[in-house]
């Protein structure tokens, strides 16, 4: 079934439960990555948590699921905290579920911002600028490496973070050189388009960039691209994360 027969934002028609519509998402990752890569296995599904509560989280974590995503820096940290003392209860109800969950930001940074990010994330997508990956490496601190992508913004849209295609290499190469980082890969939210083949061809140049980037020397492994309504042609075109909210939570919740 393709993913967009999943997600139709129907208020009129009942939401199926998370297990549900977890698992259709499973599937059709499965299926796309099997039909045009052949690699399930290197597909990673990383839930958007973004304005769900932590319940839901605790909820998909004891069907399986491991990586999460916040968009926000505080509504990400106070939910983590919640997550963990949940699981701390389910562990003294002799319920418990392994707590390895692994968090990742994918939201704008601002400096003030990079401390909460370093100290409670383990991935970070977003990175567009020297200032921020210096001020992510110094608060890293004694925790391992903190794994980060570079954040590409090959449309020029000034509504959104990333650097342009002749600014990558400057950063790249400043990323790689600081101690507390490990420089994985590139990450891109592209323009919504409904055209296949441009979603297809945005894609395809945030891959470009990435091998250009290892026949300089670099070895990226890593490609954010997909969301909910483009992830069909992010797998054909190399994505080895995709960031999925709405397929997987349902309609997300107005805010107060």
């Amino acid at each position: 079934m393709p993913i967009e027969q999943i997600t139709r934002n129907n208020m009129s028609v009942e939401q199926p439960p998370l297990a549900k519509r977890y698992q259709r998402t499973l599937d059709a990752v499965a299926e796309y990555a099997n039909q045009y890569q052949g690699r399930v296995s290197t597909v990673k599904l990383i839930a958007v948590s973004k304005r769900h509560n932590a319940e839901k989280v605790v909820e998909l974590i004891k069907l399986g699921h491991r990586d999460f995503a916040e968009n926000y820096v505080q509504e990400g940290v106070e939910k983590i905290d919640r997550v963990n003392l949940a699981l701390e209860n389910l562990a003294m109800e002799n319920r418990g579920v392994e707590n390895n969950i692994c968090w990742h930001f994918i939201g704008h940074i601002q400096s003030r911002k990079c401390t909460k990010i370093a100290e409670c994330f383990d991935w970070v997508h977003t990175v567009h600028s020297t200032k921020v990956a210096e001020k992510l490496n110094q608060h890293r601190g004694d925790r391992p490496p903190l794994k980060v992508l570079i954040q590409l913004n090959l449309q020029q849209e000034l509504s959104k973070s990333g650097v342009c295609l002749n600014e990558l290499p400057q950063l790249a190469n400043a990323v790689r050189e600081l101690p507390n980082l490990n420089f994985r890969g590139l990450m891109i939210i592209p323009e919504i388009e409904p055209d296949f083949e441009k979603q297809r061809a945005i894609f395809r140049r945030c891959r470009i960039a990435l091998e250009q980037l290892n026949q300089q020397g670099f070895n990226l492994d890593q490609l954010s691209m997909g969301m909910t309504d483009d992830m069909q042609a992010a797998i054909l075109e190399g994505a080895t994360q995709i960031r999925i909210g709405t397929a997987i939570f349902g309609p997300r919740p107005t805010q107060a």
